[in-house]
C-alpha cells in the first residue's frame, strides 16, 4: 500500500467502515495493475495507491496503479429525451 492508502485504511477502520465489501479499481486488461501484463500473470504485487469509501453505495474501492475513475452512467442516455418540437425548438434538455 502507498502511504495515502494506508492512512485512509486507518481512517476507514476507525469509522467502522472496514467491514464493507471491496470493489477493485484497476485495468480490465489484466489481473494486475499493468495493462501490458495480459492474461493471468503470476508473482506480481498489486500496488494500492489510494482508497475511496462510497458509503452510500456500501463499497470500499482500492485504486490500483494508474487508473482513471469515471462516473457511472444511467441505463438510458439523456440523448434519448432530446427532440425538436413542431416549432423547431429543442426540447428535452436538462
Amino acid at each position: 500500500y502507498y502511504l495515502d492508502a494506508e492512512r485512509k485504511i486507518e481512517q476507514f477502520t476507525a469509522a467502522g467502515l472496514d467491514k464493507l465489501p471491496m470493489c477493485m479499481a484497476k485495468t480490465p486488461l489484466s489481473l494486475t495493475h499493468d495493462p501490458t501484463q495480459l492474461g493471468a500473470p503470476k508473482g506480481f504485487t498489486l500496488p494500492v495507491r489510494d482508497m475511496r469509501a462510497y458509503t452510500g453505495a456500501g463499497w470500499l474501492v482500492p485504486l490500483c496503479g494508474d487508473i482513471m475513475q469515471m462516473p457511472g452512467l444511467g441505463k438510458t442516455p439523456a440523448a434519448f429525451d432530446i427532440d425538436i418540437d413542431a416549432d423547431g425548438n429543442t426540447v428535452g434538455l436538462f
